[in-house]
């Protein structure tokens, strides 16, 4: 189950993985009330991004994927010089980019989910932007975040973006999981893609999100020190003063980063939010990319 942060409420919605899915209008739904005990972040700490290695811990690292291949519907492809897996509709005006967290575009629930979203009739590519160097398991993330920081793979990014529209795109979804997330915001505030999702991101500021200038939404989950719910709430509030820009916020009760493509196959909770989240997630790209 989900809790969506406008309300203290549970909204379940009947999201189907189909082509052109409803989803709710966010922005009609109650508002919260500010949280009685809550973290202790104020509007001038948020703005102020952490460097890199202070704001990476054991969350971005927990429960890494087996980089074991099997029941995959795509291909590895070079795309603007990057191995890329490929999967959908190579004939689709529409593409949606994957940017994975620190493990990398190998990551078996990564690409299950890139063929989920998929089926519903776009392009979808998840590019290996750590150039085969993805964040080895139990290896210092810190040592690891210093030749792979996010803000230095926007340039690739871009050219993944350029790749497509020369083979025919004409629209462009991106989402970004954890550090991923920090690389679509900065295409997001750029408008170089139509539409951006966030997933439990890592290394966001409040200015990031007010320079965001297409629809975005972010999938939060309710156990999170690197995207806090509080933080979230910032992020919220930022885009309802911007009402030119659609939105759509959420956080999912009972899970912690990363779930959505790192969740425990035992965790009852964990594997019920993510297809939560993947319904979501495919529901946002329906209602803004077709």
């Amino acid at each position: 189950m989900g809790i969506n942060v406008q309300g203290l409420k549970t909204y379940v919605y009947d999201l189907k993985y189909i082509r052109n899915p409803r989803v709710p209008e966010c922005t009609k739904l109650p508002t919260l009330p500010s949280p009685k005990t809550p973290v202790e972040l104020t509007r001038a700490r948020i703005q102020q991004a952490a460097p890199l290695s202070t704001m990476s811990g054991p969350e971005c690292c927990e429960n890494p994927p087996t980089l074991s291949s099997g029941g995959e519907s795509g291909d590895v492809l070079q795309i603007a010089s990057l191995n890329s897996y490929v999967t959908g509709n190579t004939d689709s005006k529409i593409a949606v980019v994957l940017i994975s967290d620190v493990y990398g575009y190998g990551a078996p629930k990564l690409r299950k989910l890139a063929d989920l979203i998929a089926s519903s009739g776009y392009y979808v590519v998840v590019p290996d932007f750590f150039h085969g160097d993805p964040l080895i398991p139990d290896s210092p993330i810190q040592d690891w975040l210093k030749n792979h920081g996010p803000v230095e793979a926007v340039a690739f990014a871009k050219s993944v973006i350029q790749a497509l529209k020369e083979k025919g795109i004409s629209k462009i979804g991106a989402a970004g999981f954890c550090w991923g997330a920090k690389v679509v915001v900065e295409l997001a505030k750029e408008a170089e893609i139509q539409v951006a999702a966030l997933l439990h991101p890592s290394f966001l500021t409040l200015d990031d999100i007010k320079g965001v200038k297409v629809p975005i939404a972010i999938l939060g989950a309710e156990i999170d020190r690197m995207s806090p719910p509080e933080l979230v709430k910032e992020f919220e509030l930022a885009l309802e003063a911007k009402p030119e820009i659609d939105h759509f916020v959420k956080i999912y009760n009972g899970v912690s980063h990363g779930w959505t493509v790192r969740w425990k196959d035992d965790d009852e909770i964990a594997v019920k939010c993510a297809k939560e989240a993947h319904e979501d997630l495919v529901a946002w790209f329906g209602k803004c990319l077709v």
